[in-house]
């Protein structure tokens, strides 16, 4: 796919971190960006500063994400590239024992099920009803393709931490979607992959002392540093434009294998 003006894209979680890094640079190509996301205030700075449109969506609701597709539509025509990178996390051992009365819980199942709907189910919901639009548009490479789908999962998917269950089984789903999903919509020219990150400099990383930020990134065997979101958009760029990458997971991440904590 060759970005441009003639191409348009909604990104989820566009408000910060990837989402924002990955908006920037599909605009900075030409391309005519939607940005989904839960922070009105920081989302509608984003679009402006990139000539984008912002529309306020959770992408574990049908109904939001379909109205958001409708304004996204209205204003840039049907999208093109849907980049996944809403998300959310908790921090939560399976099991549990209170240091001042002993007392054993359990992960309760409201946060895990939380998880769940906003990372994996939040994916599925964007990709089915971008799909369904990009489905019956006309083919825009010799290729015959119509789309492309970029997912974010996570290091997490293949190892997680000590209290990160909810976080790896949402990040692990999306991982274990893609080639399906890939080989569902592949005759119709519809490209779908993933992208695992590693330890980046997001928004949740960077609200820790810089001492913590420091450990993180010398964990990182090459290069010794955090991930820069503007790391992972070139790789959703590249993504976009190269037309063999598909079904494809790929780690982003400087080789790191997370240690259990």
């Amino acid at each position: 796919m060759k970005l441009g003006s003639d191409i348009s894209a909604v990104v989820t979680g566009g408000a910060s971190g990837l989402g924002e890094a990955s908006a920037r640079q599909l605009a900075k190509m030409g391309v005519k960006v939607s940005i989904f996301d839960m922070n009105a205030d920081r989302g509608q700075k984003v679009a402006d500063d990139i000539g984008g449109i912002f529309a306020h969506v959770d992408v574990s609701d049908e109904t939001s994400v379909a109205d958001g597709l409708a304004k996204a539509r209205a204003a840039f025509g049907q999208e093109n590239i849907l980049v996944n990178c809403a998300g959310i996390a908790v921090a939560r051992k399976t099991v549990s024992r209170d240091r001042e009365t002993g007392a054993v819980r359990g992960h309760d199942l409201a946060s895990f099920s939380t998880v769940l709907k906003v990372n994996l189910i939040g994916t599925f919901n964007m990709i089915t009803q971008c799909a369904v639009g990009m489905l019956d548009a006309d083919p825009i490479t010799e290729d015959g393709e119509r789309g492309v789908i970029v997912n974010t999962a996570s290091v997490a998917a293949t190892d997680g931490q000590i209290g990160q269950a909810a976080y790896s089984a949402s990040k692990g789903g999306v991982l274990g979607m893609t080639l399906p999903i890939a080989r569902d919509l592949s005759r119709d020219g519809i490209r779908v992959c993933t992208i695992l990150p590693g330890l980046f400099r997001t928004p949740m990383v960077e609200g820790l002392p810089q001492e913590a930020m420091q450990k993180l990134g010398s964990s990182v065997p090459f290069p010794a540093r955090l991930g820069e979101p503007s790391e992972y958009a070139s790789l959703v760029q590249h993504i976009c434009e190269n037309g063999m990458l598909n079904g494809e997971a790929i780690r982003l991440d400087g080789a790191i294998r997370m240690a259990p904590k």
